[in-house]
C-alpha cells in the first residue's frame, strides 16, 4: 500500500495560498494507492510566526511541522531559495508555481483520484 502526505497553503476560500513560508492556514490530503482518503486543514499561523524569532528558528519549525505530519510532497504558490533547499533536503517533493482551487491543485498534482471532498 503506497499512502503520501500532500501539504498546500489555503486561503479561506480553498484556493492555493500564494507563499507557502507565511502561510496561515495548511491542508493535509492523504493519498493511498493515488486516491485522496482524507483531507484537513491546520492553522499554522505561519504568517505572524516568520518574523519571530531568526530564519532559522522559522525553518526548524517548519522542519517539524513536515517530519510531524510526515509530509511527502508540497505544492504552493511560491518559496524562498532557501525554504525550498530545507524541503528538498528532508526528501519533499516541492512543486511550485500552482493556482487555483487547493483540492484541484492536489489531484491533478499527484494525478490522483478523489473519493473524498473537502
Amino acid at each position: 500500500m503506497s499512502t503520501q502526505t500532500i501539504c498546500v497553503p489555503v486561503t479561506e476560500d480553498g484556493l492555493v495560498a500564494h507563499s507557502w513560508g507565511r502561510a496561515h492556514t495548511l491542508a493535509l490530503a492523504t493519498l493511498v494507492n493515488g486516491s485522496l482518503r482524507e483531507w484537513r486543514t491546520e492553522v499554522v499561523r505561519w504568517d505572524i510566526a516568520h518574523d519571530e524569532g531568526t530564519e532559522g528558528s522559522h525553518h526548524a519549525r517548519v522542519a517539524r511541522f513536515i517530519r510531524g505530519h510526515e509530509v511527502t510532497a508540497v505544492i504552493a504558490g511560491h518559496m524562498g531559495d532557501g525554504m525550498h533547499n530545507m524541503l528538498v533536503k528532508l526528501g519533499v517533493d516541492v512543486r511550485l508555481g500552482v493556482e487555483g482551487g487547493a483540492h484541484r491543485a492536489v489531484i491533478a498534482t499527484a494525478g490522483a483520484s478523489s473519493e473524498i471532498r473537502p
